[in-house]
């Protein structure tokens, strides 16, 4: 095995990052002449594939995020990875891929997780573990069309906050002049190129002192889509939670969660198109999502006009609770009555 930039005794666990570190190694599928291949465990950090492989050309090439915790007891789970495989399918369909089966998904996770058993952040640090599928196309081709043979991967790493700031609001930014998907294109599919796409404008939103930009409907532009790196949620002053129900915003699993969760703290849930203009009725707005769980927003911009929920330096009270609740059933701190953690065998 291949020596480590860091080992699990240099890790200063409170304080990670949200970024790539090394670990023991990945697990790897391959499929060819209609069959998946058993696992391998990979020890070295690069992948081979060809040069005219069809994900570096044509595009074929999406993932998926979701996280292992360890548990107050001391065991580890992964959160609702059933939901994760069946986006993965989706995705793969959209872009005429053949996606590994929602059994082979989960056993890939588990086996990822187990191999690097001392990288999951302990208990109590705040970190979790980050599991990273990922589905590429890897026949050489160099006229467009769909591969026959794919790599499925999976690789793991522990990680901090996703906002180094962690749980605190920050200040978003309404993109103007670009899109994040096209009306009817691929914007509900997890692939490589929607981010890719989103990378411009969220870095002129950074350059601006904005941490996170709000992309609003590709067709008309006056209703809310998502934010680029996950998706918008809102309670209004009628303690409503609200969130857009639009073809071109990704099936957030958190988002999901957070609605089940916010339907038993006794608000209507209400998925549904949301005006740029119904802000105004917003008491508590988040951005949500695997990496970051919530992170509170206390101010959208767009031009000259400014939307501002709660005090800047402290999230509000609804966004707080949801975001514990959540956070105590994916570390074993609250009851799981939802059975969403699959808890993962590590001898």
């Amino acid at each position: 095995m291949e020596t480590r930039e860091y080992n699990t005794v240099e890790l200063d666990w409170r304080n990670l990052a949200f970024r790539y570190l090394p670990t023991n190694g990945y697990v790897q599928y391959d499929y060819a002449e209609g069959d998946w291949s058993g696992p391998v465990i990979k020890t070295d950090p690069s992948v081979s594939v060809h040069v005219a492989a069809n994900c570096l050309h044509y595009g074929q090439a999406c993932f998926e995020g979701l996280k292992a915790f360890q548990q107050r007891d001391g065991s580890v789970a992964l959160f609702r990875p059933d939901r994760n495989a069946r986006r993965l399918i989706q995705s793969a369909d959209r872009i005429c891929m053949v996606s590994p089966p929602e059994t082979m998904f989960i056993e890939a996770c588990e086996m990822a997780v187990r191999i690097n058993r001392e990288f999951v952040p302990p208990y109590g640090t705040g970190a979790s573990m980050y599991v990273r599928p990922l589905l590429i196309g890897t026949e050489p081709m160099v006229g467009i069309n769909q591969s026959s043979t794919y790599t499925f991967i999976v690789l793991v790493t522990p990680v901090g906050p996703y906002y180094k700031e962690g749980f605190r609001p920050v200040e978003a930014l309404v993109v103007e002049g670009y899109d994040r998907a096209a009306p009817l294109g691929t914007g509900r599919a997890k692939i490589a190129g929607n981010y890719a796409a989103s990378l411009k404008p969220g870095l002129l939103a950074k350059q601006q002192g904005y941490p996170i930009v709000l992309y609003t409907d590709p067709r008309e532009n006056k209703y809310i889509d998502e934010f680029g790196t996950s998706n918008f949620i809102a309670i209004t002053h009628d303690y409503e939670f609200i969130t857009p129900d639009s073809p071109s915003v990704l099936e957030g699993i958190t988002k999901d969660s957070l609605q089940v969760l916010a339907g038993e703290m006794g608000m209507a849930v209400k998925p549904r198109p949301i005006l740029l203009d119904e802000l105004d009725q917003c008491a508590e707005v988040g951005a949500c999502g695997t990496a970051a769980v919530i992170t509170p927003i206390y101010a959208i911009t767009k031009g000259q006009q400014r939307w501002t929920f709660g005090r800047p330096d402290e999230a509000g009270e609804n966004l707080q609770r949801l975001y514990r609740q959540l956070q105590g059933i994916q570390y074993g701190e609250i009851e799981d009555t939802h059975h969403w953690l699959v808890p993962i065998e590590l001898d």
